[in-house]
């Protein structure tokens, strides 16, 4: 993809605004010496990685790259190529951390191999392009790219590459795909390919770090150009559709007449502008006649890619322009392009600020009142797809969508073959048959203003909307857009309290305080009624007009006090350094994205409620945040304590879930995951140890792995099953046990905790999901591929539901059972040592032909979430749980530290058998669920298990 902002008779134009601003440039000549270790994150990382922070970890992030390409494919040398690829670009394999409260990233070593997935595909494949791109990353693992082949026919294949935004952007993805052609060309050919060695993303990082004071003048220019700029008011939805959460977005495109795109060219040179300009012009032309507001502002990117330094440079480097136009005085089409024309210079003349250091500075002047971002709406321009060109091959771009978008609403114009214009919407942003109509006016606009430029804004195509005073208090409108309210008004509060009245279409519908919750969190605060009082009918005039007068006098009720609202005023006044108070707004008092991300964390860590980033932007002040937060605790206490009264017989509890192994240190966390979402729980447990799971809203079910009998019992009376147990040592008593759940499984999902054992020893270091197993396999890690095998293969048959196999590494977490693994399992041998202070023996880099040994590890808690999200979305395979990989030498280090040890450590060449362990495991399937919560460290896990051993 690419824009057009550089046209050659705008030339002049621009090279005046880059002169002056080539002082301020972010991107300085490079440091004589590279630097090595982590850096800091760009500003356009940063936002990345706050969106991840703030719940919004989705797959609008993913950058799909596919082709189909037609010929002999050789997939060996692909993966060859792209694992060179990884090996010479740092930000493809870099993970991102945090120290304290400041992000970093950290470039890992390069994998021996990028693993190429190949999957036979008769058809298109488009479902499973879609389903590949919308996986999420993990990006405190890595961002390797993740490479799928659809295999069509012989010489036929789509190569799909999916990257994160994070690593790379469309300016990246040429560079991509010039490398990974010269380096498949040598691998087919069998020789080296020494390409020159390309700049580091990390030292662009650095100097960009370093040279962020260059910035306070543009900041000021900035400061002062918004001063006053709102977000548009898009007529969104009086309730987001119902399908929103799996279709988010909406796309829209038009074809344009053949002459349209040459006469919009035509008019760019006639007014010194580029296609870009004028197409932008159009958008703000269809968001005037879609808003009625004559000062809008519309976001588009800018690229930091300039000079000799940055030639070669894989990694994210756009920025977003915010550029203002005033639209007033009914102006011809041809007049505002000028208008845009000169704002977007403007713009480009300070385009090196940040545009979160902006929003930053304005602070909460930059929303609206309902918490909306200043720039919501975006145009582009659109050019034909990069397309990877392997030689010998034909080559077609193909377009995987992810179903996803970044922003409410962006303005497209198609600059191929065939021309088009495009509508992109957030479904839960814009109201459909407004998006239906907006994606048909803007083609109309766009062809009209090509037949005739001198049209003013009044006569162009699309519906102008009414100026929004005409349309009542914002309140008033809210409601009267609800579908259950038949009349509803607002009246002048006078200096009094602001009061609400509504009639219900029907008997039975929203409660007042319902009605109050909705208009919480579509309205800022100020916009929000003290009271909404239900009446039989509105009193009205004979002209039809509300009679004020017969309406029932209120008073502001008074607000009963939330018990959370201390625990969020201290967390405020701890992290903003000032006490406030329960309506003041969060981004008043200087709150920011990073801010939220960290207040919702100490909260969430605190109350242990469910709470995010986006919860606080969204809430704002500490009195919405106590009120959401009432709102989590009532709904948990009341699953619970409805789960904890069902009456027997079994499965009157609708969604009951067996769990086994509750007694284990896996099992336990997974029932305490399964309480705090309020799911009723059957546990699997003998007699003698029944008292050790019971709780509220756990019913406890007697049985043994070696009963077959009783498991077929436990199946049938639960909706879904979690399996954790395990004999460890009987994997007979294992498999039988899997054979016998599964006969007497019959519905719902079916989730099976095994291990990364199940791998055996791959020949590869870098070991992805459901990569295939390599001998030799433990008797143990033959028994959890077994039962993975009769499990999935079983899945979906007789009315089954979807299965999942959760492979685990080594477990840590406060728990008795799990502490006896760190003394006596895999990791005994060095514990014991450093506990009797004896000498300590490890593997050096570089001993029996590997460069790193240690162990993959999981928080207990992190894989009981992960666990328990596969009940609602089953990842129907193998998905891993992986938290994190640690060096033996740094477990030994944490372990001599946390235990006083005097042990002294030695590396020679010699592997025990013990710690002949070298892989890493990718988990990227279920990397939302564990991302780690505060406490769930290395350190910090290991330090509470020594404890309680101690105590």
């Amino acid at each position: 993809m690419a824009t057009d902002t550089s046209a050659a008779l705008q030339e002049e134009l621009l090279r005046r605004a880059r002169a002056r601003a080539a002082g301020r440039s972010a991107t300085p000549a490079p440091a004589a010496a590279p630097v090595t270790g982590p850096a800091p994150l760009t500003h356009a990382q940063r936002r990345m990685w706050l969106m991840e922070r703030l719940g919004q970890n989705s797959a609008q992030y993913s950058v799909p790259f596919a082709t189909r390409l037609r010929g002999p494919l050789d997939v060996n040398a692909l993966g060859a190529a792209l694992t060179e690829l990884v090996r010479r670009h740092e930000i493809l394999r870099t993970r991102y951390g945090r120290n304290g409260e400041e992000p970093y990233q950290e470039a890992m070593p390069a994998p021996e191999t990028v693993t190429v997935k190949v999957v036979e595909s008769p058809g298109a494949g488009d479902d499973l392009l879609t389903e590949e791109a919308r996986r999420p990353f993990d990006l405190a693992v890595d961002t390797v790219p993740r490479a799928l082949v659809l295999r069509h026919g012989p010489e036929d294949h789509t190569v799909l590459l999916t990257f994160h935004h994070i690593a790379i952007d469309g300016g990246s993805l040429e560079t991509v795909a010039d490398e990974l052609a010269a380096l498949y060309e040598a691998a087919v050919d069998g020789r080296p390919r020494t390409l020159p060695e390309p700049p580091q993303y990390a030292d662009f990082a650095r100097r960009e770090h370093t040279g962020a004071a260059r910035l306070d003048d543009g900041l000021t220019h900035w400061t002062r150009r918004l001063a006053g700029a709102t977000p548009p008011r898009l007529p969104r939805p009086a309730t987001p559709p119902a399908d929103a959460a799996e279709h988010p977005a909406a796309t829209r495109t038009t074809e344009l007449g053949e002459q349209v795109l040459p006469a919009l060219r035509e008019l760019g040179r006639e007014r010194r502008a580029t296609v870009f300009t004028v197409g932008l012009a159009a958008a703000f032309a269809a968001l005037h006649r879609l808003t009625g507001e004559l000062d809008l502002v519309i976001g588009c990117a800018a690229t930091h890619r300039e000079g000799q330094a940055m030639r070669g440079l894989v990694g994210l480097c756009v920025n977003t322009l915010p550029v203002r136009v005033d639209l007033s005085g009914d102006p011809a089409f041809a007049t505002l392009v000028e208008r845009v024309r000169d704002a977007l210079l403007e713009a480009q003349q300070h385009r090196e600020v940040p545009f979160d250091l902006i929003l930053e500075r304005l602070g909460a002047s930059a929303r609206g009142d309902d918490g909306t971002a200043l720039v919501r709406v975006t145009s582009d321009v659109v050019g034909e797809q990069t397309a990877l060109r392997l030689p010998g091959l034909r080559a077609r771009a193909v377009e995987v969508g992810v179903g996803e978008a970044k922003f409410d609403l962006t303005f497209g114009l198609l600059d191929e073959a065939t021309p088009a214009s495009l509508v992109q919407y957030g479904r839960a942003a814009l109201d459909e048959d407004t998006g239906l109509a907006l994606a048909a006016s803007f083609a109309e606009l766009l062809t009209a203003v090509a037949a005739d430029p001198h049209r003013p804004l009044s006569r162009l195509p699309g519906r102008l909307a009414q100026p929004q005073t005409a349309a009542g208090h914002p309140a008033e409108v809210r409601l009267l857009a609800h579908p259950e309210i038949a009349d509803a008004h607002v009246p002048d509060p006078a200096g009094g309290p602001l009061l609400s009245y509504a009639v219900l279409r029907r008997t039975g519908g929203p409660s007042p305080v319902q009605l109050r919750a909705h208009l919480r969190g579509v309205l800022g605060r100020e916009l929000v009624p003290a009271a909404v009082t239900l009446l039989d009918r509105m009193p009205r005039t004979a002209d039809g007009t509300v009679d004020a007068g017969r309406l029932p006098a209120g008073s502001r009720p008074a607000m009963p006090k939330s018990p959370h609202l201390e625990a969020v005023t201290e967390a405020f006044t701890g992290l903003l350094g000032q006490r406030p108070g329960p309506d003041d707004d969060f981004f008043a008092l200087g709150g920011h994205s990073l801010a939220a991300v960290q207040l919702a964390e100490r909260l969430r860590s605190a109350l242990t409620l469910p709470l995010v980033g986006l919860d606080i932007m969204q809430t704002r002040t500490p009195r919405a945040i106590a009120a959401l937060l009432d709102t989590r605790a009532a709904e948990r206490a009341t699953a619970v304590a409805s789960a904890a009264t069902a009456a027997r017989p079994r499965r009157v509890r609708e969604g009951t879930v067996l769990v086994t192994g509750g007694t284990g240190g896996v099992g336990a966390f997974v029932l305490r995951e399964l309480a705090a979402r309020g799911r009723p729980v059957l546990a699997l447990a003998r007699p003698e140890s029944a008292h050790l799971v019971g709780g509220d809203g756990i019913e406890v079910i007697e049985g043994d792995l070696g009963d077959p009998d009783s498991l077929r019992a436990a199946v049938e009376s639960a909706d879904a099953v979690i399996h954790a147990a395990c004999t460890f040592t009987r994997p007979e008593v294992d498999v039988a046990a899997m054979k016998a759940m599964v006969d007497a499984w019959r519905g719902g999902p079916f989730v099976f905790v095994s291990s990364v054992d199940a791998y055996g020893q791959p020949a590869s270091g870098q070991v992805a999901e459901e990569s295939p197993s390599h001998a030799p396999l433990s008797a143990y890690g033959q028994a959890k591929l077994d039962c993975e095998r009769l499990l999935l293969r079983a899945a979906g048959t007789e009315g089954r539901g979807g299965a999942s196999a959760v492979r685990s590494p080594i477990v840590w977490g406060a728990h008795d059972r799990l502490r006896d693994q760190l003394r006596w399992g895999a990791t005994g041998l060095l514990y014991q040592a450093a506990l009797a202070g004896r000498p300590i023996g490890l593997p050096g880099a570089g001993a029996g032909g590997h460069d790193w040994y240690g162990a993959p590890w999981v928080h207990a808690a992190a894989l009981a979430r992960a666990v328990t999200a596969c009940l609602d979305a089953p990842v129907h395979g193998v998905a891993n749980a992986v938290s994190g990989h640690v060096a033996w030498s740094d477990l030994t280090a944490e372990l001599v530290t946390l235990l006083g040890s005097d042990s002294a450590v030695t590396f020679d060449d010699e592997v025990h058998r013990d710690l002949d362990h070298r892989w890493h495991y990718r988990a990227d399937r279920l990397a939302t669920a564990l991302r780690p919560a505060p406490g769930e460290d290395l350190h910090t896990v290991l330090a509470s298990m020594i404890k309680g051993m101690e105590s």
